[in-house]
């Protein structure tokens, strides 16, 4: 199994992210577990679509998060040196949870459930859990963190992943 392909596997598994309201042309940077910057999140301002970068830290663009423009349903794509490597979609809503599918190109699929807005969900892939976001064992203020539990897993995937679904359920509550 393959679910991560071209991964690039730092030593450091949990990442912290301060948490606000992303918006296109906002940056903000990704810390490991000792404090230190691990991934830089560049918000593109581009007219058409909305675009985030997740650079390392010399500046390297390790993958591209697009919304998808002229779409019948929400969707943002991952892609890695300027290929497709996933699309993420909202799968169901419920009062309390909500539900992203994210489909690899390799046709992997993860789950995404929990309560996204919140920063309290999971990464799953066939029921087995590969990541997991929340705010509860952190004291930082407005912070989350992002552990990533398997070790062949991806964590610059999975940390666009967590990019991708909170932009997309923050969308959703401002339409909504």
């Amino acid at each position: 199994m393959q679910p991560f392909p071209g991964g690039h596997a730092p030593s450091f598994r949990t990442y912290l992210v301060r948490d606000r309201i992303f918006g296109i042309g906002d940056d903000y940077w990704i810390d490991d577990e000792h404090g230190r910057h691990a991934f830089l999140v560049d918000g593109k301002a581009l007219r058409l679509r909305e675009t985030f970068e997740l650079k390392d830290t010399d500046g390297r663009v390790l993958i591209t998060l697009r919304k998808k423009v002229l779409s019948l349903r929400d969707a943002m794509t991952i892609e890695r040196d300027d290929r497709p490597l996933a699309t993420i979609r909202r799968k169901r809503l419920s009062l309390l949870r909500n539900h992203y599918r994210v489909e690899l190109v390799d046709g992997t699929e993860l789950d995404v459930s929990g309560k996204i807005l919140d920063r309290e969900f999971a990464v799953e892939y066939e029921g087995e859990l590969l990541a997991e976001i929340s705010r509860r064992w952190l004291t930082v203020r407005d912070t989350y963190g992002l552990k990533v539990v398997r070790e062949d897993a991806d964590p610059t995937l999975l940390i666009g992943v967590a990019v991708c679904v909170i932009r997309m359920a923050e969308r959703e509550r401002e339409d909504g």
